[in-house]
């Protein structure tokens, strides 16, 4: 069996930034062990595996040790090959996932995800969150995950976490997060329960900080940094039950995955 693969980096607009996704364009549906072999044999933060169902996308998103419930940087890679590798010319994409139906459409030279908004809920600060961290933020919410608030970029610029530490916190990851320099507010994303220490740049956190940060500074339309090493950037806006979340992406790879026939 061939699949037509492609290595993206999402939410950049260059190579070697943003976030890296494997991109398997299936024919027909594979079993989910063998899905789970293929991600973690690419060892990357993300693999998608989408499957034309003829006008819309079945997708799906495995890290290399488990299935993702929403991958915001692995679907803008999966639309992106889809536009720009001659599958689709439509202006917008249906994906049908674990997280519902998404959408992604282009405009103005980006690629924009329409995924649900997650609100958070102030709460005590865990001692092993704090400890985890080696700082003291200013304040703690959570909802699938911690979203902790710091100050100043520079401060979460400075954070080293104890990943063992965060990995035994009964959350899927630990977002840190502060008001910007040159954007609106920067993020990290800490997720070693599901095999990633640092995510280089997460879409689907920003679920959860656009509608914070909007609400903070009173407008819906924002610019976000997520301060990994490697970088990314996000063009995000606040539609109430939904956010938009903007970005480029370009192609390193493009190739065959060959599997003996199932």
């Amino acid at each position: 069996m061939a699949i037509s693969y492609y290595e993206v980096h999402a939410f950049t607009d260059r190579l070697f930034a943003g976030n890296p996704a494997g991109i398997c364009l299936l024919d027909e549906s594979l079993p989910d062990q063998l899905m789970q072999r293929i991600a973690q044999e690419n060892n990357l933060p993300a693999t998608a595996f989408v499957h034309d169902r003829g006008g819309s996308f079945d997708l799906r998103w495995f890290s290399p040790t488990t299935e993702l419930e929403i991958c915001g940087h692995a679907t803008l890679a999966s639309s992106h090959v889809l536009f720009e590798h001659g599958r689709r010319p439509e202006q917008t994409l249906v994906f049908h996932t674990r997280a519902g139906e998404l959408t992604v459409a282009r405009s103005d030279g980006r690629l924009v995800l329409d995924f649900p908004s997650k609100k958070v809920a102030r709460c005590e600060r865990p001692p092993l969150l704090i400890d985890s961290l080696g700082a003291q933020p200013q304040e703690v919410f959570k909802n699938g995950d911690y979203l902790v608030v710091f100050e100043t970029a520079q401060q979460i610029l400075a954070l080293r976490p104890n990943l063992d530490g965060l990995a035994q916190l009964p959350v899927r990851g630990v977002i840190v997060t502060a008001s910007g320099e040159d954007c609106d507010f920067v993020s990290r994303f800490f997720a070693p329960q599901r095999g990633i220490a640092e995510d280089p740049v997460t879409g689907s956190t920003h679920c959860a900080l656009v509608p914070f940060w909007a609400a903070r500074l009173g407008r819906k339309q924002l610019r976000a940094r997520q301060l990994s090493k490697r970088g990314g950037e996000l063009f995000c806006e606040d539609r109430g039950d939904r956010v938009g979340i903007g970005g480029t992406a370009v192609t390193y790879v493009a190739g065959t995955v060959h599997l003996p026939e199932i």
